[in-house]
């Protein structure tokens, strides 16, 4: 059984160890590599070391934002999207602010995706959080 296949349980993700493997998958990165690298370089580090667990992830995947009746009015682009029910929003930057947060929340409400993590690898200690919405 692969690490993917087991992080479901008849048929629905289980969120919670998925968060946790990317999480630890995270701070590996962060010790590796250190801060100050562009975001862009830890989005493609993240998204090569999940692959090689086997998990699914797709980068800058265009998700459809929706408005209140269903209609889709546009859509933006996930840093990271892993096994069709996580959004992964990066940062590199000295700090998360309310304006990260208020994104991924953002995010998740109008893409109704219902669970994403909130990443910053420019910190001198890895800032993870997670939402769900």
């Amino acid at each position: 059984m692969s690490l993917a296949d087991s992080l479901f349980d008849s048929g629905n993700a289980n969120i919670f160890k998925l968060c946790d493997l990317i999480r630890e998958t995270s701070f590996a990165i962060h010790c590796y590599h250190k801060q100050g690298h562009l975001e862009k370089v830890c989005e493609n580090a993240l998204a090569h070391r999940l692959r090689k667990m086997g998990l699914w992830v797709e980068q800058q995947l265009p998700l459809n934002v929706y408005d209140e009746d269903g209609t889709v009015i546009g859509e933006y682009y996930a840093d990271l999207f892993v096994e069709n029910c996580l959004i992964v929003e990066l940062k590199a930057c000295r700090n998360l602010t309310e304006e990260h947060i208020a994104q991924i929340i953002g995010y998740l409400c109008s893409s109704k995706i219902k669970h994403g993590l909130l990443i910053n690898f420019g910190a001198p200690k890895l800032q993870v959080k997670k939402y769900i919405f």
